[in-house]
């Protein structure tokens, strides 16, 4: 893989993990849970988030073997006994990390298509570069640049969205699912919690991941292209 894909993949995956937590953390401060804002979390400053393996070894592995970038950083804290209603808060908590990777991804998109309408042959440029992988050319060209990086934005923050709201815990999708069931059945669930870490690689290696995204792949390819 070429070296400026690497190096934009690591960036926009740096800062997709940095807008992930900051809201996490930002939405526990709002629903009454201080602890993750007074160690500094409620900040878009990556080094408040940064774990050394899964946010920066691990992704720069995963784009040496040309694998979609990805990782993780420091979890959040969150105290429920601060929290007013903790397991209506903790749905709130939870899904304030992927819809705000969705929100950054609808936003590249977006811009994507208004710099398309600037200038038409950056959709053309975009192709190339999808399909074939083609360097950066040399020389100065912003629009182009800027492209590449909001693709890069785009989908990596929908992969990190995604794969997050797995109904599965460690994953965020979880949390959303026991604040929308029952009591009982909430209990019930959270059984498999000790097992959630071996569920999800299970479901990693037998490519489920890959079944999700694909499709919102197809979509955000017939977005740019068309």
């Amino acid at each position: 893989m070429d070296i400026i894909n690497i190096v934009i993949s690591l960036f926009v995956l740096l800062f997709a993990i940095t807008i992930h937590e900051a809201s996490h953390a930002w939405t526990a401060q709002k629903k009454g849970d201080p602890t993750a804002a007074a160690m500094g979390r409620v900040s878009l400053n990556p080094l408040a988030h940064i774990d050394p393996f899964g946010t920066v070894l691990f992704p720069l592995i995963l784009v040496l073997l040309r694998f979609p970038a990805f990782g993780w950083a420091k979890p959040v804290q969150v105290n429920p006994f601060n929290l007013r209603n903790p397991r209506r808060d903790g749905l709130w908590i939870s899904l304030a990390g992927p819809a705000s990777n969705l929100l950054v991804a609808s936003t590249s998109l977006l811009l994507i298509v208004l710099i398309k309408l600037i200038r038409p042959g950056v959709g053309l440029y975009l192709r190339e570069f999808l399909l074939n992988r083609a360097s950066l050319p040399h020389g100065i060209y912003p629009l182009e640049g800027l492209a590449v990086v909001l693709f890069f934005a785009c989908q990596i923050n929908v992969y990190l969205a995604l794969f997050n709201l797995i109904p599965v815990p460690p994953l965020d999708g979880s949390g959303i699912l026991y604040g929308l069931l029952s009591p009982a059945a909430a209990q019930t669930y959270d059984r498999i919690r000790p097992y959630g870490i071996f569920i999800v690689l299970i479901l990693v290696y037998l490519g489920v991941l890959n079944m999700i995204v694909q499709p919102v792949n197809m979509l955000i390819y017939a977005i740019i292209f068309f």
